[in-house]
C-alpha cells in the first residue's frame, strides 16, 4: 500500500498579493477551476495500490484544507497541525510514525500540495517504477529531467544507467550559477530537485533515528502528547518546537547511503514566482496571459490577474501585474523573486495585507470590511448553511445585524429570535451572543460595529462547535 502524505504548511510569499500568510498558494485557484491542494489530491487518484491520506498543514490553516480535502476526497487517513513551522522532515516523521502503526511496511509517497504536474499519468508511471526500490528500504526521490541552464532549483547528481529505472544519487548540490547550470545540463547527470519523496515509513525513521535523533525523540513527544479535535489530530505546541527544522534532503536524504532518484518528466513545476505562472500556462497570439476582467494596447509577454475591478495597461512587454481588492502588485517578470522583499516589509510595519485578504475566510463562512473609520466598521458577512458563530462577547463595541439574505436565528443573552429578509437586531457592548444560519441557502448580512476599539482580538468565546479558544 502507498500512502500519500500531502505537505501544507508553505506560506507561497513570491506570489503575493494573492498568495497571503493566512491563506497560501496551495489553497488558490492559480491553474484552472481547482485550487493546487485539490490537484494534488487528483492526480493521486491514478496511483495504484494508494490509500488514505494524510495532510500535514498550519494550524491556521485547518479548516481551509480539511473543507478543500472533504470537497475532493473522502478517503482521508488524518489531517495533522503543525503548531509551528519545522520544515519538512519534521512533519513526514509524525505522518511516518501514525503510518507504522496503522499500516506496519506501507511506503509512504511524501509531495508538496503546491507543485503543478501537467501529466499525471506520467507521474503515476514514475511511482510505479520507483515502488520495488522503496519497498526494498530504498529511500526514492523524483528527480525532474532538466529542460533549461536553471538556477532557482536545488539539483541531484545521479550514477545514470541507461538500463536502470532508479539511479543511485551520488550527491545533493546547492542552487548553482548559470554557468555551473550549463554545465549540469550538458552532463546528463543532473536533475532537479522535486521534493518528492517515495519510502517506507520504517525506513525513513531508522535513518532519521541515525542522522538527526533529537529530531525523532521531538516528534515522538509532540504525537503521545497529541489530542484529536474534530477532523484533526494537534501536535503538542511545546514538544513540536523544540525539534530542529529541517528538510528532508538536509536531514536525511543528503546523508543517507540507500538515497535512489527516479527521473520524472510530467510537466512538472513548483510556481515559485509570478513567472513560472506565466511559464505554465497557455498564452494568447501576443505571449500574454490575462486572467480576469482586463483590457490590453501593445503590451506583450505578460501576466495580468485581476479580481475585482478592470485592470488595464498600455505599451508594456514581460511584466507581471496583479490585483486584488486590496493591493497591486506591478513588476518586471525577471523580478518576481523579490516579491517576498516587500512581503517582509509588510510584516515589519504590521501590515495586514501581508496576513489575510479584504475577504476574511472562517470555519463558519467568510467576513470582509467594506468601510471603516476610527469609530465604526461596516462588514459584508456569509454563514454557510446549518453553520454558526460562536457565542461569544466584547468587551469595546456594540453591533448591528441586518439580514439581506436567508433566515438567521440570533441569541443575545437569554434572548433567542429569527430574522428574515430586511428584519435588524442589536447587540449591546457586553452582551453574549451568537448568530446561525437556520436556512438551507447562505445567510448574507451586514454587520455595523460601533464602539472605542474595533480589533478582531476583541472577543471572548465562551462556546465554539469548531474548538477555537
Amino acid at each position: 500500500m502507498i500512502i500519500p502524505v500531502i505537505l501544507s504548511g508553505g506560506s507561497g510569499t513570491r506570489l503575493w498579493p494573492l498568495s497571503r500568510a493566512l491563506y497560501p498558494k496551495q489553497l488558490l485557484s492559480l491553474i484552472g477551476e481547482n485550487t493546487m491542494l485539490q490537484d494534488t489530491v487528483y492526480r493521486l487518484a491514478s496511483i495504484e495500490e494508494s490509500g488514505p491520506i494524510y495532510c500535514v498543514c498550519n494550524e491556521s490553516h485547518r479548516f481551509l484544507v480539511a473543507e478543500q480535502l472533504h470537497e475532493t476526497c473522502a478517503n482521508i487517513g488524518e489531517i495533522i497541525l503543525e503548531p509551528k513551522g519545522r520544515n519538512t522532515a519534521p512533519a513526514a516523521a509524525i505522518t511516518a510514525m501514525v503510518v507504522t502503526k496503522k499500516y506496519p511496511g506501507a511506503l509512504m509517497l511524501v509531495l508538496p500540495a503546491d507543485h503543478v504536474i501537467l501529466d499525471p499519468l506520467a507521474f503515476s508511471a514514475a511511482v510505479a517504477a520507483g515502488k520495488s526500490a522503496a519497498e526494498k528500504g530504498d529511500l526514492v526521490t523524483f528527480g525532474i529531467t532538466p529542460g533549461a541552464p536553471e538556477t532557482g532549483y536545488g539539483y541531484i547528481r545521479a550514477l545514470v544507467k541507461s538500463e536502470m529505472a532508479v539511479y543511485p544519487v551520488v550527491e545533493f548540490v546547492e542552487k548553482p550559477d548559470r554557468e555551473t547550470a550549463e554545465r549540469y545540463l550538458a552532463s546528463g547527470d543532473y536533475f532537479w530537485n522535486s521534493g518528492i519523496f517515495l519510502f517506507k515509513a520504517e525506513s525513513y525513521l531508522l535513518e532519521l533515528e541515525a542522522y538527526a535523533p533529537a529530531m525523532i525523540v521531538a516528534c515522538r513527544e509532540a504525537l503521545e502528547r497529541a489530542v484529536e479535535d474534530l477532523d484533526f489530530l494537534r501536535l503538542d505546541a511545546e514538544a513540536f518546537s523544540a525539534s530542529p527544522s529541517d528538510s528532508i534532503d538536509y536531514a536525511v536524504m543528503e546523508k543517507t547511503s540507500r538515497a535512489a532518484l527516479v527521473p520524472l518528466n510530467a510537466g512538472w513545476n513548483d510556481v515559485g514566482a509570478w513567472s513560472a505562472l506565466w511559464d505554465v500556462q497557455e498564452r494568447d497570439e501576443a505571449g500574454n496571459i490575462k486572467k480576469g476582467d482586463v483590457l490590453v494596447h501593445d503590451v506583450t509577454n505578460c501576466y495580468i490577474h485581476a479580481t475585482s475591478r478592470l485592470v488595464t495597461a498600455v505599451g508594456l512587454d514581460d511584466h507581471i501585474i496583479v490585483e486584488t481588492a486590496d493591493a497591486v502588485l506591478v513588476a518586471p517578470r525577471g523580478c518576481v523573486q523579490d516579491v517576498k522583499v516587500l512581503v517582509e516589509e509588510l510584516k515589519k510595519r504590521g501590515r495586514d495585507e501581508a496576513l489575510t485578504h479584504q475577504r476574511v475566510c472562517r470555519p463558519w463562512g467568510t467576513y470582509e470590511t467594506v468601510d471603516e473609520s476610527d469609530r465604526f466598521k461596516v462588514k459584508r458577512i456569509t454563514v454557510n448553511p446549518g453553520a454558526a458563530l460562536s457565542l461569544q462577547k466584547h468587551h469595546h463595541r456594540a453591533e448591528h445585524w441586518i439580514v439581506v439574505k436567508g433566515i438567521a436565528l440570533v441569541t443575545v443573552e437569554e434572548k433567542k429570535i429569527t430574522l428574515n429578509e430586511d428584519q435588524s437586531t442589536y447587540i449591546p457592548v457586553g452582551a453574549f451572543h451568537r448568530l446561525e444560519n437556520i436556512g438551507i441557502t447562505p445567510l448574507e448580512l451586514i454587520e455595523v460595529q460601533t464602539g472605542s476599539y474595533l480589533g478582531e482580538d476583541d472577543i471572548v468565546r465562551v462556546d465554539d462547535r469548531y474548538g477555537r479558544q
